[in-house]
């Protein structure tokens, strides 16, 4: 009698060639379900042949290694190799998650510490590294609805949102089951504390905030905000996807925020997009701390272990124990830093940022006429052709585009069309931002001597821009 390969795990060299759809393994016959019958097609070339190609392909690809990429509010940051290479330690790579605890206490030590220090940065009571995102954990940080619901104010159906957050936050508490009611901006930057007043009622279970916000502004009335949403019995959630603006400076946990979650992407130097899946830890007070996905990390004085009996906890956020390749990465770059180091990290991203501001006022001035924190937000009005062409024109002499606010990548307002977002990190060298500054003046003058053909950039890639209409010139 046939069986399917899949009853049966693989126990020993069958008699048969791979590609055969019926084989013999110690005497049973299998038939491999799905095996095509067809040759693939796949056209014959040789080993360097294959190695060519893919070799041109990655030349064609753009990353950190490369050069600056300076997208404001989604920032790729440096990732060092050295993490990249502790991360793949034997011990950390030959493990799984369905192997027993005990085979896994220094796995679990971990996390337990990493735990420790981001309770320690952001001021909060316990984590959960679990989430597999930023986007991930900021679902995650809303089981508030669930500590409503054991509280018996279910009617706490609304989140407060600033309309300078990132698009995920309205998102995030639309699919954990809240409506959003949005929350203005005033003429300095900052929340306008009139609008929040105003929309303060039972009903609100949290307002969810970035300090800094993706205007790149400090909420410098953060004090009186947590006083008035603790007041109305809500609670304030962070956004730290701009963590790396304030730490070893300030804690999250210190302004009154309750609930916290960051990307490990941009404040700890782990993969962001392409480069590989994320994490998103979420953090609490100890108020909320029965809540939070499990696993946890725990210690008892004696072992390292996992704890899944915390009494309202939501559940998993995903299968295993998060991305604990990513946290791995995390881990060793709050140890190589150190508090200095990390405070250091936050004081250059927002040195770097202010020089770039100051650097390119002539030609794009800032929105906000005042400091900005981890990246600044710059009028682009005054650019005779649109910011999306000449964010174009950049990509021909090797400089990434920021963030343009009008291509709909931030959740801002209509008046914010021409904006253009730039965040360098900490990471780019003073000649880097020079270069960058140096590049943008560039573009400019070919803007007023050829509007035209700066509005047809970029010229030195595989694929073009469509032609614009020459009415796109202002």
């Amino acid at each position: 009698m046939k069986q399917s390969i899949l009853d049966k795990p693989h126990s020993g060299r069958g008699q048969n060639s791979v590609f055969d759809r019926e084989f013999c393994v110690d005497g049973i016959e299998f038939e491999l379900p799905g095996l095509r019958e067809d040759p693939l097609g796949l056209p014959d070339l040789t080993e360097v042949e294959v190695v060519r190609h893919f070799t041109e392909l990655t030349r064609e690809s753009y990353g950190v290694d490369n050069g600056s990429y300076p997208l404001g509010s989604c920032t790729m940051k440096y990732n060092p190799k050295r993490n990249d290479k502790l991360a793949a330690l034997p011990g950390f790579q030959r493990v799984h998650p369905g192997q027993p605890a005990e085979t896994m206490r220094g796995i679990w030590r971990v996390m337990y510490e990493l735990q420790l220090m981001l309770n320690e940065i952001l001021g909060m009571d316990a984590f959960s590294l679990q989430p597999a995102a930023g986007a991930n954990g900021e679902l995650a940080g809303l089981f508030i609805k669930k500590y409503f619901d054991v509280k018996k104010e279910k009617d706490r159906k609304v989140i407060l949102v600033a309309d300078s957050a990132h698009g995920t936050n309205p998102a995030s508490a639309t699919m954990a089951g809240f409506d959003c009611r949005i929350i203005s901006t005033n003429e300095s930057g900052t929340m306008d504390l009139e609008d929040l007043r105003s929309n303060l009622r039972p009903d609100v279970a949290a307002l969810m905030l970035t300090n800094p916000s993706t205007l790149g502004l400090f909420e410098t009335n953060i004090t009186e905000i947590a006083g008035l949403i603790h007041a109305n019995g809500s609670l304030l959630y962070y956004d730290g996807a701009n963590l790396n603006a304030l730490m070893g400076i300030v804690r999250p946990g210190d302004m009154g925020f309750d609930v916290v979650h960051i990307n490990t992407h941009k404040t700890l130097s782990t993969p962001h997009s392409g480069g590989g899946p994320g994490a998103g830890p979420v953090g609490v007070k100890k108020f909320l701390q029965a809540y939070l996905p499990g696993p946890v990390a725990d210690y008892d004085g004696e072992d390292y272990f996992p704890s899944v009996d915390k009494e309202f906890s939501i559940g998993r956020m995903k299968s295993g124990f998060g991305h604990f390749d990513v946290l791995v990465k995390a881990y060793c770059y709050i140890l190589t830093n150190g508090p200095d180091g990390l405070k250091e990290c936050s004081e250059n991203a927002v040195l770097n940022a202010n020089y770039l501001q100051a650097g390119l006022r002539d030609i794009i001035p800032p929105v906000f006429d005042r400091l900005c924190m981890h990246e600044c937000l710059l009028n682009g009005d005054l650019l005779r052709i649109s910011a999306y062409s000449f964010a174009k024109r950049l990509i021909d002499y090797k400089v990434h585009p920021p963030t343009l606010v009008g291509a709909g990548c931030v959740y801002f307002s209509d008046d914010l069309g021409s904006a253009i977002l730039i965040e360098p990190t900490e990471t780019e060298t003073k000649a880097d931002l020079d270069r960058i500054v140096s590049v943008f003046k560039m573009v400019w003058d070919e803007v007023l001597h050829d509007a035209e053909f700066v509005n047809n950039a970029p010229y030195s890639r595989e694929i073009s821009k469509v032609p614009m209409a020459s009415k796109e010139v202002i």
